[in-house]
């Protein structure tokens, strides 16, 4: 009976997770805060529309790898959870690029709004801005030249 009875400090069930080295944490978070002065420094040149938003995708791709990779230790866990996590963002850019696609194809039907308002429409009174020429201010009644009662009845 003696010899199957062992002392164990932990059993194989146990799940240990695993600890990164402090220097491996501070070198993704000198790289994340490097590519952030870059995302910032590369909006002082314009290299176009398109190439500016490429520029932000790349430089935020590299760091949300980084992100996932060591703080959110996948790189240390089972091969599966990446595959899981790469599928997940295979799809979700292939929805968003489907509704972006969709969204093209009304591009000029908006494009045609923004430039004639409706039949009809009136844009509203902004406060603030002065009344056209020849109305009377909103709450009076009075002509040209004569004054307008107080607020409140004059009592």
């Amino acid at each position: 009976m003696a010899e199957h009875a062992s002392s164990h400090t932990h059993s194989s069930d146990e799940h240990v997770g695993h600890r990164v080295p402090l220097w491996v944490l501070a070198a993704t978070l000198a790289a994340l805060l490097a590519l952030t002065v870059l995302t910032v420094s590369v909006t002082a040149w314009d290299f176009g529309r398109a190439t500016n938003l490429w520029i932000a995708m790349i430089i935020a791709t590299i760091k949300a790898t980084l992100v996932a990779l060591y703080f959110m230790h996948v790189r240390y866990d089972k091969p599966i959870v990446g595959l899981i996590l790469i599928g997940s963002l295979a799809f979700v850019t292939l929805f968003i690029a489907l509704t972006l696609m969709d969204a093209a194809e009304y591009q000029p039907y908006l494009s045609e709004f923004r430039e004639s308002p409706p039949p009809g429409y009136t844009p509203p009174e902004m406060p603030g801005e002065p009344p056209p020429a020849g109305a009377a201010a909103p709450g009076s009644a009075a002509s040209p030249g004569t004054a307008s009662p107080p607020p409140g009845g004059g009592h």
